[in-house]
């Protein structure tokens, strides 16, 4: 079915049909000048035989070839259903104070930061990926989307604030996993989680709730922990240790069939994707054809001078 994406250019054929209508009114009216010559006999001998049917043929063309330019400014489309792949990672990242700790070079968010980016990089393009921090609080900073370059700005762009919400960023995540439209699969896509902090939860629900809920979905939930347990940090002039939850961690990635990272490289980082499947659905979006009735014009026009250089030996 042909729509038009900008159906006010159709006002483009009033001309057309002006012409059309101009064009029509002239027969007629040639037609009555003849019928005033009675003589009819006479007028045969005097005058040779006419082109007939044959001299509308190109102005039948012309007439077509300026519809079809009328109809392609409007830019006429059609429905194209095109496949959509549905499987979705969700990156969790800490950006809770103690990550500013330097026990990892050069501090433990940089080197997540530097993690997440390598990750990202290796996903397959296919797969739907998003981004949450959190801190006090989880927030996606980024819904799951395939521009990956979206992504990567986002963890460039993470800033450190107070409290450990590791719960909060589980259900954050699987919120933002269950925005993904079914587009006509059935359903909740194959999705994943990659949490990357230091442990310790001072905020938010607990990661036992999360693990539960991540597990209850088929989600499983792969966790990096980063630091050690000498890291110390400046809170407001005063030396703080933090060290790293790893129990909590491998706790969370062991109860959701994830897996437990220390100092992940890339090629272990692998294994959080490649056994997640696939779910395809199809989303309906308009295909513009403006070169159909490109193309359509140009061929009128042919048709219009071929047959008028055949017929009066003259362009139209």
């Amino acid at each position: 079915m042909i729509r038009f994406l900008a159906p006010w250019w159709l006002l483009t054929l009033l001309p057309v049909l002006v012409v059309a209508g101009a064009y029509v009114w002239r027969q007629f009216r040639k037609r009555s000048y003849a019928m005033r010559f009675t003589n009819v006999d006479l007028l045969r001998t005097l005058a040779p035989k006419g082109l007939g049917w044959r001299r509308h043929v190109s102005a039948a063309a012309f007439l077509l070839m300026m519809a079809a330019l009328a109809f392609s400014t409007a830019r006429p489309s059609v429905d194209e259903q095109q496949p959509l792949e549905r499987a979705t990672v969700m990156l969790a990242i800490d950006v809770s104070l103690s990550m500013q700790a330097d026990d990892v070079a050069p501090t433990r968010i940089e080197a997540a930061q530097e993690a997440a980016k390598a990750f990202v990089n290796e996903l397959p393009p296919t797969y739907n990926l998003g981004l949450v921090s959190f801190a006090k609080a989880a927030n996606v900073l980024v819904a799951p989307t395939k521009d990956r370059s979206e992504v990567l700005a986002g963890i460039d762009s993470l800033t450190l604030a107070e409290a450990t919400a590791t719960g909060e960023a589980v259900f954050t995540s699987l919120d933002a996993i269950r925005s993904i439209p079914a587009d006509g699969a059935d359903g909740a896509p194959p999705a994943r989680i990659v949490l990357l902090s230091d442990g310790y939860r001072t905020s938010g629900r607990s990661i036992e709730d999360a693990a539960t809920a991540a597990a209850g979905a088929n989600v499983p939930v792969s966790t990096i922990a980063f630091g050690t347990d000498t890291g110390v940090v400046d809170i407001r002039g005063q030396l703080q240790r933090v060290p790293v939850d790893r129990l909590s961690l491998q706790e969370l990635a062991e109860r959701t069939k994830g897996y437990f990272y220390e100092a992940a490289s890339v090629s272990e980082l692998k294994k959080v994707y490649e056994d997640m499947g696939s779910s395809i659905g199809h989303r309906t979006q308009p295909r513009e054809v403006t070169q159909w009735y490109a193309a359509s014009a140009l061929l009128l026009a042919l048709i219009g001078a071929a047959t008028s250089l055949l017929w009066t030996s003259r362009l139209p």
